[in-house]
């Protein structure tokens, strides 16, 4: 597996985990929606994921990576369209499942 794969697979994972230890075990909506700095925190690892998909994608366009091209909509959307997030529409898709990406390579 190349270097860059291998470093954006642990970027990715270290987003998610990143995700996970701001949200703590008790996930709680409400606190979620009424904190900017916790949800920009949360946004910007989104943004993480998403771009490092995009380039795992262009490098190697065979590796599977659970809903990939969601993940890249989810970044442009963030990024692009920052004055349009739905708090909502982050926290059910994204934050209140414990994220599971499930990455592999094709051999």
């Amino acid at each position: 597996m190349q270097h860059n794969i291998k470093k954006y697979l642990l970027d990715i994972a270290t987003s998610i985990e990143t995700i996970n230890d701001f949200l703590g075990d008790e996930r709680d909506f409400k606190e979620y929606e009424s904190n900017k700095l916790l949800r920009r925190a949360v946004e910007r690892e989104l943004e993480i994921i998403g771009e490092t998909t995009n380039r795992l994608l262009k490098i190697k366009p065979d590796i599977e990576i659970n809903e990939a091209r969601r993940i890249v909509n989810l970044r442009n959307w963030v990024i692009h369209a920052y004055d349009n997030v739905d708090n909502i529409i982050i926290w059910g898709r994204h934050c209140i499942q414990r994220s599971s990406h499930t990455l592999s390579t094709s051999k």
